[in-house]
């Protein structure tokens, strides 16, 4: 191996890797200054050129095949190496060749008609629902929870993130729901029950759809909450409390302006919605190869600025925007330890290179939240500027009185659960 040696070397300052080729030579990279040490082993000669030219696709795809063996360390802080020393790996020839190939085709690569829409959706979603029961929170929630303290057990965050996603919409009883990929129905119902509302959830996914109305017969919502397996665009009517939680990173660059008026379109004059999403502190970008290709096709994380230039061309207020910055980080590292828990029970489900590749794409995504750009922003809109108290004091009376409510009804979502899950 020569070429990629020659760009570990320029790329590499922070920590040490110990890299050995195909025939067993070892070369030491890096070590100017402290970070991880991790020892990797590249069994295929071909990804000396390949990782060289393309280190965001080919490292992730020599892990997920068994070429690239992790001999000290593990696969988060192999990757916690390229997230800290990712400016000098963003300044190759190579890297800046490929982004710019990958900034010309977004939008082609990000087209999302409906019909390709569900096709993205069923790729990721619909892998059976046994896999993501081994690793997220007892309700299911596919998106960022939320650490109000750091301490808290990912099922006590999600049911924090709820909780202050509930009081931010403000609910009041006898009010219209729409919820904007509703995933599992864990969103839908928590909102169903702790105001008098009717809530209509909408998926692309079919074993979302099943389980979520399972779980909505389960425990006696179906005449409140309904769930619909249908795209966002296909929604009509007027809903006084619109919440999209994990939705805004599927629509794609070209369809933001089209998301923000069907949300406006769908809200009532005094109406309001609250988007959460992941995002990014630099300007826009592309979404990651490996990402692109094995995980999310068509998906795409929008820049803080390129969501709030859609909300502008909907005419729409934004009340207030909350930035989440290690929330999913931490949210992250907990999805991965439970996989690493199930790693038997996945490869039985799959094989060693889905797991790899799920374990490869968790850990990329953690370490884009603790060292990179990555952050996630909840977004409130409305039309009009008056559609929630003027200061943020009403968020904290909400959740106070929220808090009171769920010890009436969260025994009763997991009663449900657990008659699903048999």
């Amino acid at each position: 191996m020569w070429l990629l040696p020659r760009l570990l070397k320029k790329a590499i300052h922070k920590g040490t890797l110990r890299l050995k080729g195909p025939d067993g030579q070892v070369e030491v990279i890096g070590g100017q200054e402290d970070g991880p040490e991790i020892s990797i082993h590249i069994m295929d000669s071909s990804y000396d050129w390949k990782i060289a030219i393309n280190p965001e696709l080919y490292a992730g795809e020599a892990y997920m095949n068994g070429a690239l063996i992790i001999e000290e360390g593990d696969i988060y802080s192999f990757l916690e190496l390229f997230f800290i020393n990712k400016k000098n790996f963003d300044l190759t020839a190579s890297q800046i060749f490929w982004k710019s190939i990958a900034r010309k085709l977004r939008r082609f690569k990000q087209h999302n008609p409906i019909w390709r829409a569900k096709a993205n959706a069923q790729h990721h979603y619909d892998i059976g629902n046994e896999l993501y029961e081994l690793f997220l929170d007892e309700d299911m929630q596919y998106s960022c929870a939320y650490f109000r303290h750091g301490n808290e057990s990912l099922e006590e965050a999600q049911i924090a993130k709820k909780r202050h996603v509930a009081a931010k919409l403000n609910l009041q009883d006898g009010q219209r729901v729409l919820d904007i990929g509703c995933g599992w129905g864990g969103l839908s119902l928590y909102l169903s029950q702790v105001a008098d509302v009717e809530v209509t959830g909408v998926t692309l996914s079919r074993e979302q759809i099943d389980v979520a109305r399972e779980r909505a017969a389960a425990a006696s919502l179906s005449d409140r909450v309904n769930f619909k397996l249908c795209d966002y665009r296909e929604i009509s009517g007027k809903f006084d409390r619109i919440v999209s939680v994990g939705m805004l990173e599927h629509v794609g660059v070209g369809y933001l302006d089209e998301y923000f008026l069907n949300v406006r379109d769908r809200m009532t004059e005094d109406g309001l919605a609250l988007i959460h999403s992941i995002s990014s502190k630099a300007p826009p970008g592309v979404t990651g190869p490996f990402l692109a290709k094995y995980i999310f096709p068509g998906g795409y994380s929008p820049s803080l600025s390129e969501a709030i230039t859609a909300v502008e061309h909907s005419g729409l207020w934004a009340l207030d925007i909350e930035i989440w910055r290690k929330h999913y980080g931490w949210t992250l590292r907990e999805w991965r330890r439970r996989c690493e828990e199930n790693k038997q029970a996945i490869i039985s489900l799959y094989d060693e290179r889905f797991y790899r590749m799920w374990e490869f794409y968790l850990a990329a995504c953690e370490g884009a939240f603790m060292h990179g750009a990555s952050h996630v922003f909840q977004m409130q809109l409305a039309r009009t500027r008056d559609a929630v108290p003027l200061t943020r004091s009403y968020i904290e009376d909400q959740t106070e009185l929220l808090i009171k409510r769920e010890a009436e009804f969260l025994p009763r979502l997991q009663l449900a659960r657990d008659v699903v899950s048999q």
